[in-house]
């Protein structure tokens, strides 16, 4: 045999990339599994379901000819292939389509797997507005406490501003001790008494910060003629009706 001439054109033009001799032998066995899986599939014998589907497919796509009694019996009461049913044409065209059930299960049952779906979806759906519903109340109480916090908040530093005021104007009138225990403010902690003591003075008065609020402000102006919103001493009653924005907290707000 001659020697192959590394210079030729036909040396020259094969492909002697690494790893190409694999690429080929892999794409020929892809290809020869296909082929294969091909020719088994045409081989292969047909179950009796599938014969089946196939026959009803073929018969009801074909149209009814004139041997079928029934569309015999409409072709003489005049009905034409393709035309609507009833006397002014207002019927269906096409026939109803045909159902056919081949899974094993009872009749209506495809009916209640679909009713409880749609009860489980209905439940989920109410959780999900409950769930919804709860959160909002949850904020809105949230809301009401935090505002009701402030309020009374506000109320117990203007009861402090109002015992402040009440101590002082009452010691200018010689008044050494107050009204009501409350109505001044409580004494330096070295001045009080004993813990027991503590407790009979917070429990001797049931009233509410607020109630305590309208009390000592009702008290400041009848005694002292001296609005606490306005911080300001009137001269008699008839000026502090007359000059005084207003008589209650909520006028001065």
């Amino acid at each position: 045999d001659e020697e192959e001439d590394y210079m030729s054109d036909l040396f020259i033009k094969q492909d002697v990339r690494p790893g190409l001799p694999m690429v080929r032998r892999m794409k020929e066995a892809i290809q020869k599994e296909e082929k294969q899986k091909e020719a088994n599939e045409k081989n292969r014998q047909k179950s009796i379901k599938e014969q089946e589907k196939e026959r009803r497919d073929l018969v009801l796509k074909s149209a009814l000819g004139n041997e079928n009694k029934g569309f015999a019996l409409l072709q003489k009461m005049g009905y034409k292939s393709g035309q609507a049913l009833g006397k002014s044409g207002e019927g269906i065209v096409e026939p109803i389509p045909l159902n056919i059930k081949t899974g094993r299960s009872g009749l209506g049952h495809e009916e209640l797997k679909k009713r409880k779906a749609e009860e489980k979806l209905e439940n989920y759906r109410q959780k999900l507005h409950m769930k919804k519903q709860a959160n909002e109340q949850a904020a809105d109480q949230f809301r009401i406490r935090f505002k009701n916090k402030q309020e009374e908040r506000k109320m117990e530093g203007d009861l402090r501003k109002s015992q402040r005021a009440c101590q002082q104007l009452d010691m200018q009138k010689d008044i050494d001790v107050p009204k009501e225990t409350w109505y001044w403010l409580e004494p330096e902690e070295e001045d009080k008494k004993d813990e027991e003591d503590k407790e009979d003075e917070c429990t001797s008065s049931d009233l509410s910060v607020s109630e305590k609020l309208h009390v000592l402000t009702a008290y400041l102006r009848e005694e002292h003629f001296y609005c606490i919103w306005c911080g300001t001493t009137y001269e008699d009653s008839e000026d502090l009706s007359s000059n005084c924005p207003g008589n209650s907290a909520t006028d001065h707000d």
